[in-house]
């Protein structure tokens, strides 16, 4: 039996979709205002392009975050925005009071910063789910976070 590899069964499209949409949607939000909704449906669109090349059903959450992570850039390089404005509200509700926090926190950010610092004080994902999620190294990823939170402190030293 060595040498065996186990792969995690890939589970049909609907579950995955009801298991990950309001994350996902959420997590748009975020990082895009009132063009999240475009760019969730786009999301799970290009997930379900994808979806039966897949080979194992292992990291489906990093995988999708992936996914809406290049939408989410190609987006913002095709019409930057500033995030959430004054009025606007979540499609869901936030689950985590630091959820709430980082929403109008990060909203400031460079959109590679922004997206790192959700992604992992947001949603505690490893620097390697993070790096995937941007297409860069897990260096990178830290870096791209760290700066970030940097930033924030910059900013906000003088709101405490």
């Amino acid at each position: 039996m060595m040498g065996m590899v186990t792969h995690a069964p890939i589970p049909p499209f609907e579950r995955f979709y009801l298991a990950h949409r309001d994350e996902v949607l959420g997590y748009l939000r975020r990082l895009l205002g009132q063009r999240a909704e475009d760019a969730w449906q786009e999301t799970f669109l290009r997930a379900l392009r994808a979806y039966d090349r897949l080979q194992h059903g292992r990291h489906l959450r990093a995988w999708v975050f992936t996914i809406a992570t290049n939408v989410a850039m190609d987006e913002l390089r095709a019409k930057p925005v500033n995030g959430l404005r004054e009025g606007d509200e979540p499609a869901v509700e936030l689950r985590q009071d630091a959820f709430r926090e980082l929403e109008h926190l990060t909203d400031d950010l460079p959109p590679t910063e922004r997206a790192a610092v959700v992604l992992r004080y947001g949603y505690d994902l490893p620097y390697a789910q993070i790096a995937d999620a941007l297409g860069s190294s897990e260096d990178a990823a830290r870096a791209a976070a760290s700066s970030g939170v940097r930033r924030l402190r910059r900013e906000h030293a003088g709101h405490a």
